[in-house]
């Protein structure tokens, strides 16, 4: 099935594109099978937060895009799965906040990295860290310990979409503020995040995107935009997402 196939007034066109653009990263070596079973884990929460982006998480990305826009050495982390799904929204993501993309991988092979590298400069990217992998991140005894050294290891500010746990986990003890996108509020990931948002990465990057032309287009002062890091309240945030999960409503 292609994504010309699928139109767009199917109720599950959203759905059915990621599931396709996740099946066709597998064949691309892009996508590792593994990443099919977390494809499916992450749809079933999108799916009880009523596939849309609740206000709580759009609140989360604004928070994301300042914090990106504000960041020394913002850097973008990118799996196989995201590389998948938004390649070109990461590229424009980066663009706007002047930030690093990093491929990072648990499945790591080289042939994965360099594919994933590919990718993205055919999706617009101009450099794509990763394949150095010249520095480990402390405490982590898997393939996802190894960064660039003037990349994710050096940066203030890491986007982490669809992370791991230990990874996430063992950032925060590095001092990182982590943006961390994942469906699952009670997920390791999420309590070791600086900002959760509890959204799907196809609505959620693309959000943090307009939120940063946005605050740019306003000539937002470096005063206003701490503001609205100080003011938010991760908790109210994680415990908003549960709360609609478990209720159905906003």
């Amino acid at each position: 099935m292609s994504e010309i196939e699928v139109p767009e007034s199917h109720p599950r066109y959203q759905s059915l594109l990621t599931r396709h653009r996740i099946e066709d990263g597998v064949k691309k070596g892009i996508t590792s099978t593994q990443g099919l079973i977390a494809q499916g884990r992450g749809e079933a929460f999108d799916y009880l937060l009523g596939e849309r982006t609740i206000p709580s998480a759009d609140r989360a990305e604004r928070v994301a895009a300042a914090h990106l826009l504000l960041a020394e050495q913002p850097v973008l982390s990118v799996n196989g799965n995201v590389a998948a799904l938004v390649p070109e929204e990461l590229v424009e993501l980066a663009e706007v906040t002047d930030a690093d993309l990093e491929v990072n991988l648990f499945n790591r092979t080289e042939e994965r990295i360099h594919a994933i590298v590919d990718h993205l400069h055919e999706h617009g990217a101009s450099e794509v860290k990763g394949t150095a992998a010249d520095e480990r991140i402390p405490g982590l005894d898997h393939e996802r310990a190894k960064v660039d050294s003037d990349g994710i290891y050096a940066a203030d500010v890491v986007l982490v979409p669809l992370e791991d746990g230990d990874r996430a986990e063992a950032l925060a003890a590095m001092g990182k503020t982590e943006l961390v996108i994942d469906l699952n509020p009670l997920s390791r990931s999420q309590q070791a995040s600086t900002v959760p948002i509890i959204d799907n990465a196809i609505r959620a990057i693309p959000a943090i995107t307009t939120h940063a032309r946005v605050l740019q287009r306003a000539s937002s002062t470096l005063e206003e935009m701490r503001t609205i890091i100080d003011e938010f309240d991760r908790e109210a945030i994680l415990a908003d997402a549960e709360r609609v999960i478990r209720n159905g409503s906003d």
